[in-house]
């Protein structure tokens, strides 16, 4: 995707972030002249209906807000089966990415942040928008401090009706209000109640409620209570605590009435005459939900005085004086009468008693099945008969739990104050759930067909894992140990599908055979193959590859289209350049270096190759040349810059290149040879006329030496005279 220009008018430069639904790139509107970030539809989900509607609306959602706090749309457009969002670029970091840096955030901070997320809500509320996915990696926040909320793409118009899709809750599980954990519909309130989240997130650094799976987080969102804020970061001001607790309050209309009511209370909690407010209190018992806590019965303490008396007695018993002997004689005889007056009157008791029970009325036993224990025990008792505690607790499938189902007497009469067996349905003992993850889907089949569990009421559910190889179940629906009905029970399967993504190869420079090979190899598909011309790539080879560059994830199974080079444009030039070169000293050997660049490698200097010369010549450089795409040669000689020639895409056309001087060249330096020594010459001896050997000497020129008349060349023609002994005369010169 990455080269690639939509529309005609967004080249995309970089991927900058995404989701489960699409990819976030950054991109350059050459229209404009301005970044903007494009979010572009996963490919495999162009084909679906819900996810391409759902994609819509989001732009729809968003381009009909106008707000310094909401990201603006600017252009939707598709083209062949890219769908894509032209949004307003945010140069800065997602709230998640902040709060994950440097949590907890300063209370004065996460308060303004908090704000702006308020009134960019409350002016999609007042447009009839609900967001219903508020959340950290939605809120952008610029260099300049400006929050921007982000992803409309679970946004819905209040006419709408229900936020469950297909049997799914959409959204954030982490920021669910309850109403939205229930699946029923969601107002204004909800956003607020994912903002409190947000704004707890950010000054404590943790989530309110975290579970196991989604489904526990969303059982803690419905049931439980969060640990308040100033628990864990005390410097939290009272005021700041109430509006979170208000926020996120389980009952909707014990929240703030709308975002207004919330950015105004936003605005003035740090407001010195309310950082010490009294903590907002809410009265909990209108809940018949809502587990409570009785007090325990405590035993009623006797009076001490009553014990004391007692004591008091014994002890005056004890202390008193013994009778006289003569009345000593009273108390076996009186002891003896006691008991049998108290014997007596025993007797009479029973014999009233069962006098009284021989003339006990009769009365009809009511039929208190279909209904409660205590409305049985209560119907019982009105006509004065005794219901049996406890009941016989025994599990009927035809009956609720709690409900009667058999009594020991009906349709008859009986004694009023007779007992009467109710035996009560209970509750169906459910057995647990076995793990089969890590199994294949056939042995979890088996082993839960094990457990009388019916085939049909098995499903698989295939989706992608990192850790579970191909065909082995992730999870269960229910989960592992948890309670299920054998006979009403559907199971899914979670199967894994393999990992999600593989790393994109590089096929650039590759022929369509290798690349297609190298496609296989990595479990993606050869889709189309298509024809451009390339100054860099020779024919056939991969010019391009689309839609994901080298390193990429990519789904197993995607298709790629490449791009293969039909070789040179039609307009590009081919043309040798002949460079004159020759060594600095004519007759000794240099090296000679030659750099180029042409339109092959978009005016990079490129290596054309080293030649060691001995003597002048011409090196052919070959160019290809194209309009506004001009070459240039450079010559080293030695390791040392010479020249620069550039070649005109024009001038080649014209045929007016010139044709560069040769380098300027060093004569090699000459040694003047050794002259010889001169002969020695001996300057004739200049005699006296008449004086000698007798020779005719008289004519010697006394300044030559030279005999008139003798040759004028460099010939010694006049030999010197010498003396009787054979050896020269004269002086050498």
């Amino acid at each position: 995707m990455i080269g690639h220009e939509l529309g005609g008018r967004y080249q995309v430069i970089e991927r900058i972030g995404g989701g489960g639904m699409a990819l976030v790139y950054r991109a350059h509107d050459i229209l404009l002249n301005r970044n903007v970030a494009i979010k572009v539809l996963r490919n495999q989900f162009v084909h679906d209906e819900e996810f391409i509607r759902r994609f819509r609306r989001e732009a729809q959602s968003a381009a009909s807000l106008s707000h310094p706090n909401v990201v603006s749309i600017y252009d939707v457009g598709q083209e062949d089966d890219v769908h894509y969002i032209v949004m307003e670029y945010v140069e800065g970091k997602n709230l998640n990415e902040i709060i994950k840096e440097r949590a907890p955030l300063q209370v004065d901070e996460s308060v303004r942040i908090a704000s702006q997320i308020c009134d960019a809500l409350d002016h999609a509320h007042q447009n009839q928008i609900i967001h219903r996915d508020i959340k950290p990696h939605n809120i952008l926040i610029g260099r300049n401090g400006r929050v921007k909320v982000t992803d409309f793409g679970i946004a819905r118009a209040v006419t709408s009706t229900t936020i469950t899709q297909t049997g799914s809750v959409v959204g954030s599980v982490h920021y669910f209000s309850p109403e939205h954990a229930k699946g029923v519909t969601t107002g204004e309130k909800s956003d607020l109640y994912s903002l409190g989240i947000v704004l707890y997130q950010m000054l404590t650094g943790v989530l309110p409620f975290l579970g196991e799976s989604p489904i526990s987080v969303a059982l803690k969102h419905l049931q439980e209570e969060f640990e308040e804020p100033r628990l864990l970061n005390p410097l939290i001001p009272q005021s700041v605590e109430n509006v979170i607790l208000r926020s996120m309050r389980k009952n909707p209309e014990e929240r703030y009435q709308s975002a207004k009511q919330m950015l105004q209370d936003l605005e003035t909690c740090l407001l010195p005459e309310r950082r010490s407010e009294a903590k907002v209190l809410f009265h909990d018992d209108d809940d018949e939900d809502r587990t409570r806590i009785i007090p325990a019965i405590k035993p009623i303490q006797r009076g001490l005085g009553s014990r004391s008396g007692s004591e008091d007695r014994i002890r005056s018993m004890d202390d008193a004086p013994l009778p006289a002997s003569g009345k000593r004689k009273w108390g076996r005889p009186v002891l003896w009468i006691s008991l049998t007056l108290v014997l007596l009157i025993a007797m009479a008791g029973v014999v009233w008693y069962v006098n009284s029970k021989l003339s006990v009325d009769e009365v009809a036993v009511p039929d208190v099945t279909n209904i409660s224990f205590e409305a049985a025990k209560a119907a019982l008792e009105e006509v004065g008969l005794i219901a049996e505690e406890p009941p016989l607790m025994v599990y009927n499938p035809n009956f609720a739990e709690n409900i009667v189902w058999k009594q020991s007497k009906k349709d008859t009469m009986v004694k009023e104050g007779t007992t009467i067996i109710l035996t009560v349905s209970t509750a169906k003992t459910l057995p647990k759930l076995i793990d089969v993850s890590g199994q294949s889907y056939e042995d979890a089949v088996k082993a839960l067909m094990a457990l009388g569990i019916p085939q049909d009421s098995i499903t698989p559910d295939e989706r992608f894992s990192e850790e579970f190889a191909e065909g082995k179940v992730i999870s269960s629906e229910p989960a592992a140990n948890s309670e299920y009905d054998p006979e009403t029970v559907s199971i899914k399967l979670m199967v894994s599908k393999g990992k999600e993504s593989t790393p994109m190869p590089g096929l650039l420079g590759l022929t369509e055979k290798e690349a297609k090979a190298k496609l296989e190899e990595a479990g993606l598909v050869l889709d189309e193959v298509k024809e451009e011309p390339s100054f860099t790539y020779e024919k056939g080879k991969v010019t391009k590859q689309w839609a994901y560059e080298e390193g990429d994830l990519v789904p197993p199974g995607e298709k790629i289209t490449i791009y293969l080079s039909t070789g040179y444009p039609p307009e590009a030039v081919e043309y040798t350049f002949n460079v004159p070169v020759a060594p600095a000293v004519d007759g000794k050997k240099s090296k000679i270096r030659i750099v180029f660049a042409d339109a092959r490698n978009d005016g990079e200097n490129q290596e054309w190759g080293t030649r060691t010369i001995g003597k002048s010549q011409t090196l052919s450089v070959n160019l290809v040349l194209a309009p506004n795409k001009d070459g240039m040669v450079s010559v080293y000689r030695d390791g040392e810059f010479l020249d620069t020639y550039p070649v005109t895409y024009v001038d080649v056309k014209n045929n007016s290149v010139q044709t560069p001087e040769p380098p300027v060249q060093t004569p090699e330096p000459t040694i003047a040879p050794t002259e010889p020594p001169a002969e020695p010459t001996i300057e004739p001896e200049i005699l006296p006329p008449g004086s000698g050997d007798g020779g005719d000497t008289g004519n010697v020129d006394p300044t030559t030496g030279f005999v008139p008349g003798t040759d004028s060349t460099n010939k010694l023609v006049n030999a010197p005279h010498s003396n009787a002994n054979g050896k020269a005369k004269g002086k050498s010169k």
